[in-house]
């Protein structure tokens, strides 16, 4: 795509509302096929909870926060992940009452699989496309990026 995009016109309201809906659509789409190619290793939830895990160790209240979910429901994921070996609960050093979450070892290394086979998925997908749309995606993902960050 070489032309600057300021040669193009504003679309009008009702053709944005349009193009919303359908990139929504799109983009869930795409989320929930990537979510399928791996969900037989990790449910999607245990995945997201992994995921902020591994950023820094955090405690259910943290999680469920970060995760939008009520507290009793992430002790419930938080136990969950314990029980497969992908969580480590220890007592905070400087408050007793609260709980740190840390992954283990094996659960980064889930992660990485999942991660692995999610973009192998959409390697292949996007190797099918010919060279002008691979470079609309690439521009596009830049894009969407930007629309995700606000």
């Amino acid at each position: 795509m070489s032309e600057n995009t300021s040669t193009y016109a504003a679309l009008r309201p009702a053709a944005v509302s349009s193009l919303a809906g359908e990139l929504r659509l799109a983009c869930m789409r795409i989320s929930r096929r990537v979510r399928y190619e791996s969900t037989h290793t990790v449910a999607p939830h245990h995945f997201s909870v992994m995921c902020r895990l591994e950023e820094a160790p955090r405690t259910p209240g943290e999680l469920a926060e970060i995760e939008r979910v009520s507290a009793p429901s992430m002790t419930r994921t938080v136990a969950g992940l314990a029980e497969l070996g992908f969580v480590e609960r220890t007592q905070d050093p400087t408050d007793k009452r609260q709980v740190i979450v840390t992954l283990t070892p094996e659960a980064r290394q889930v992660l990485k699989d999942i991660r692995r086979k999610r973009d192998a998925w959409m390697s292949v997908r996007v190797s099918h496309l010919d060279p002008e749309e691979q470079a609309i995606l690439l521009r596009a993902t830049a894009i969407l990026t930007r629309v995700a960050a606000e």
